[in-house]
């Protein structure tokens, strides 16, 4: 669909994520002057996001954590369709379609736990809500370490794209900060910090904002391709040749180069015919010398 500009899917899904709990927060400090909820524990002074989402403000937490999912999970889906009709750089391996499944059935998961804790809400189902509080971090981060794992995968096949390698060092620091994160979360909680637990909730929620936003480098790629083309899987040129020659060796710029289908061979041999191939100057210059020494004229009669 040449007119649907997925890389705006991330950013309606994080924008509304982050109005979501702007929204939360500021009616806890300004309109309610800090109130203190019933659900609220007795030495608990900074309020939890599901305290004041199972308040008065209950529909605004369930339909922004609902619009929010929605979006998100079409950011997941077209990332993969995306990949699957060459409009993005395409998974070339079993391993990489598996991995991007899990990134997306986590999410799945993840959508569950976010989407059931807004309506069981902490005031009146404590032990669902965590339940699916516990849903919503586990699968998200599953499905990040999966999406890390695949990027990954994809960088070492095109190097060429450092997209993919921008990509995946975000996602890794989302992964690392928010298991850190996740991990004061409960350890506080399970001491009866419950103040600085509720304080690392907000971080942990917030920092979900701009792991939402970094999908759109994923994505933002495929305005290249809209009116219908491919993405550019072209082989390197001269001059990517010898820069990555002067960062290591000819093996190493060898290897950034994506590999040719039969086809391709084929009708390059039908169109050149009998003409000889031409190796680049800067990696005719890399290459390891040959072993195999020149034969006389003697012996080859």
């Amino acid at each position: 669909m040449p007119f649907v500009a997925y890389w705006v899917f991330p950013i309606i899904s994080g924008l509304i994520w982050l109005a979501t709990l702007l929204g939360l927060f500021l009616h806890w400090v300004i309109d309610t002057n800090e109130r203190r909820y019933s659900s609220m524990e007795a030495t608990q002074t900074i309020a939890y996001i599901s305290d004041i989402g199972a308040s008065e403000l209950k529909p605004l937490f369930v339909v922004g954590c609902v619009l929010t999912t929605i979006f998100l999970d079409a950011s997941f889906i077209s990332d993969r369709l995306l990949r699957h009709k060459g409009r993005l750089v395409p998974n070339t391996s079993l391993g990489q379609k598996v991995l991007s499944g899990l990134s997306i059935f986590f999410a799945f998961v993840g959508t569950i736990g976010l989407t059931f804790l807004s309506g069981f809400d902490t005031a009146h189902y404590p032990r669902l809500h965590d339940v699916f509080l516990l849903l919503f971090i586990l699968g998200y981060l599953l499905s990040a370490i999966f999406i890390c794992w695949g990027f990954q995968r994809l960088g070492k096949k095109y190097r060429q794209h450092r997209i993919l390698r921008f990509s995946f060092w975000v996602k890794l620091t989302f992964v690392l900060v928010e298991f850190a994160l996740a991990i004061g979360f409960g350890v506080t909680r399970a001491r009866g910090d419950i103040n600085s637990s509720a304080i690392l909730e907000w971080v942990v929620a917030l920092i979900f904002t701009f792991y939402v936003f970094s999908f759109v480098i994923d994505l933002w790629p495929a305005v290249a391709t809209r009116d219908g083309g491919r993405y550019d899987l072209r082989p390197m040129t001269t001059n990517e040749m010898q820069e990555a020659i002067r960062r290591g060796s000819f093996a190493d710029a060898a290897a950034l180069a994506l590999p040719r289908t039969t086809d391709d061979s084929q009708r390059t041999l039908a169109d050149s015919g009998s003409l000889p191939t031409v190796i680049p100057a800067a990696a005719a210059a890399a290459a390891p010398p040959s072993r195999h020494k020149p034969q006389s004229i003697a012996d080859s009669l």
